[in-house]
C-alpha cells in the first residue's frame, strides 16, 4: 500500500512538473518575435540595461509572475496613399498609391517596433500614411506634372529615400511602393495631352483613309481580276464549243471523208494491179517473141559463122600448101642450078628458070591468098542475108507479136506520156472505181497518142524493103548493117 502512494506522488509530482514547464515555455512563431520583459537581459545587437528580451523562431524559459511576454507581429502591413499635392507649376494633383511594409527582422529594428507599437500594432498603417504623405506633399512640390508622368519611377524613388530614414526609426522596412493614379482635378493633363491626341487622332485618320484607299484599290483589282477570270471563261467557253462544232462537223464529214477514201485505196490498188498486168504481159512478150527471135538469129548467125571459118581455114590451108610446095620446088630448081654451076651456060639457064619459078611461085600464093579473102567475105554476106531473110520473114508472118515486144520495150515511155494529162490535176473523184479510172486512162492515152504513134512508126518501118548489099569489084566485101531505125514516140 505503501508503495501504491509511493507511486502516486511520483507520478502526480511528475505531471505537476510537466504542467509547470508546459507553463513556463514559450515558442516564437515564424511569423512574430516575443518581447520577454522583468529582468534584466542582454541581447545580442543591443545595448545592455534594455529591460527586455527579444526571442525570435526558438524557444525560451520564462517565469511566470516574475517575467511578462508579449508578441509582436512581424507580417506584412499596408497603407493606401490619397495625398491632394501640388506641383513646382502650383497645378493641383491627388496621387494614389499604396505602401507595402513590415518590422525589420533585426533585433534593433524589433526594439525599435517594439517601443512604439507593441500596444498600438494597429495603428502602423495610420503612422505610416502619415509619414509618407508628407514626404509625398514635399517632392512633389518640386517636380512639373510633365515630370511626374514621363518618369514616374523617380517620383517612386525620390519618397522611398525620403520615408527611409524616419521607417528605419520605427523599425519599419518599406517591400514595395507603387504610384497607382495622378488625379487632376483641373484637366491639365488632358489638356497637355490634347495636342498629341490630335496628332494621334490625325495620324489615324491619315492611316485609316490610306487604309480605305488601300482597301478600294485591293477591291477594284479584285473586279478587275474577276473581270478577267470572267474574259478569259468566255473565252475559254468559246473555244470549247469551236472545238465542239469542229468535232461535230469532223464527224459529220467521217462518212463522206472515210468513202472517198476507201474508193481512193481501191483506185491505188486497181492501178498497182494494172501495172503489176502490164510488167506481166512485158516479161510474157519477152519470153514468147523475143527471146526464141533472138535464139534463131543467134542459131542463123553462129552458123554462118562457123561455115565462114571453115572455108577460111580451108583457104587459109590451101594457100599454105602451095607456098610450101613452091618453095619445095624453088628449093629443088636453085640445088639443081648449084648442081650444074660448072657449066657456064648452064647456070645463066637454071639462075633464069629459078627465078622465074620463084616469081611464078609467088603469084600462086597470091592468087590463093585473095581466093580465100573473097570466099570469105561472101560467106559472111550469105549470112546476114539469111539473118535479115529470116527476121523480114518472122514480120511478114506475125507482124502484131514484133509490135507487141516494142510496145512492151518502150511501155514506160507510153505510161508517161498517158499520165501527162493528169499532171495538173489536183483533186480527182471517181464515181464508178476501178473501171472509171481504166476508161479515163484509156481515154487519155487515145487523145495522146502515144501508143497508137509508136506501133504505127514500127511497122512502117518494119515494112520497108532491106536494099541487097553492094558487092565491089575488087577487095572484100563488107558487111551489111544489122540495125533498123526505130523512131521513138
Amino acid at each position: 500500500m505503501a508503495v501504491g502512494v509511493l507511486a502516486g506522488i511520483v507520478v502526480g509530482g511528475l505531471a505537476a512538473a510537466i504542467g509547470l514547464f508546459k507553463l513556463m515555455w514559450r515558442v516564437a512563431e515564424p511569423n512574430e518575435a516575443l518581447v520577454i520583459s522583468g529582468s534584466a537581459h542582454k541581447t545580442e545587437g543591443i545595448a545592455e540595461g534594455m529591460g527586455f528580451r527579444i526571442v525570435t523562431g526558438r524557444g525560451t524559459m520564462v517565469m511566470p509572475g516574475v517575467q511578462a511576454v508579449r508578441k509582436l507581429s512581424l507580417d506584412l502591413n499596408e497603407t493606401q496613399l490619397n495625398v491632394d499635392c501640388v506641383t513646382h507649376q502650383g497645378i493641383p494633383l491627388r496621387v494614389k498609391g499604396v505602401v507595402i511594409f513590415k518590422i525589420g527582422d533585426d533585433f534593433v529594428s524589433i526594439a525599435n517596433a517594439a517601443r512604439r507599437f507593441l500596444d498600438q500594432q494597429k495603428m502602423m498603417p495610420e503612422r505610416v500614411h502619415i509619414v509618407f504623405a508628407g514626404h509625398l506633399r514635399s517632392i512633389v512640390g518640386g517636380l512639373t506634372v510633365e515630370d511626374m508622368i514621363r518618369d514616374r519611377e523617380k517620383l517612386t524613388g525620390q519618397t522611398r529615400a525620403a520615408c527611409g530614414t524616419e521607417m528605419e526609426k520605427l523599425g519599419l522596412i518599406v517591400d514595395s511602393l507603387q504610384i497607382h493614379e495622378i488625379e487632376d482635378p483641373t484637366g491639365y493633363i488632358k489638356n497637355l495631352a490634347m495636342p498629341h491626341a490630335a496628332a494621334v487622332q490625325r495620324d489615324a485618320r491619315i492611316a485609316q483613309a490610306e487604309a480605305n484607299r488601300l482597301a478600294t484599290e485591293a477591291e477594284q483589282a479584285a473586279f478587275a481580276r474577276m473581270s478577267e477570270a470572267t474574259r478569259d471563261s468566255e473565252i475559254l467557253q468559246a473555244g470549247y464549243q469551236a472545238e465542239r462544232d469542229k468535232a461535230a462537223a469532223t464527224a459529220r464529214q467521217a462518212g463522206p471523208l472515210s468513202e472517198a477514201a476507201a474508193r481512193q485505196e481501191v483506185v491505188v490498188q486497181e492501178t498497182r494491179v494494172a501495172e503489176l498486168e502490164a510488167h506481166r504481159r512485158e516479161q510474157q512478150l519477152q519470153a514468147d517473141v523475143r527471146k526464141p527471135a533472138d535464139a534463131a538469129a543467134y542459131e542463123t548467125r553462129t552458123r554462118a559463122e562457123a561455115e565462114r571459118d571453115a572455108r577460111i581455114s580451108a583457104a587459109q590451108a590451101k594457100a599454105k600448101e602451095t607456098e610450101l610446095a613452091a618453095a619445095a620446088e624453088a628449093t629443088r630448081v636453085t640445088t639443081a642450078a648449084a648442081a650444074d654451076a660448072k657449066a657456064t651456060e648452064a647456070r645463066g639457064l637454071a639462075a633464069a628458070t629459078a627465078t622465074r619459078a620463084t616469081g611464078e611461085a609467088e603469084a600462086a600464093a597470091t592468087e590463093a591468098k585473095g581466093l580465100a579473102q573473097a570466099a570469105s567475105a561472101k560467106a559472111n554476106g550469105l549470112a546476114e542475108a539469111a539473118a535479115i531473110q529470116a527476121r523480114a520473114a518472122a514480120l511478114a508472118e506475125n507482124q502484131e507479136a514484133v509490135v507487141a515486144q516494142q510496145l512492151a520495150e518502150n511501155w514506160p515511155a507510153i505510161v508517161e506520156a498517158g499520165a501527162g494529162a493528169f499532171g495538173n490535176v489536183e483533186h480527182m473523184v471517181l464515181l464508178n472505181g476501178a473501171e472509171g479510172m481504166s476508161e479515163m486512162f484509156a481515154k487519155a492515152l487515145t487523145m495522146g497518142g502515144t501508143g497508137l504513134g509508136l506501133a504505127r512508126q514500127l511497122l512502117s518501118t518494119m515494112s520497108q524493103p532491106t536494099p541487097p548489099p553492094a558487092t565491089p569489084a575488087n577487095g572484100p566485101t563488107p558487111e551489111p548493117s544489122h540495125q533498123i531505125p526505130i523512131q521513138g514516140a
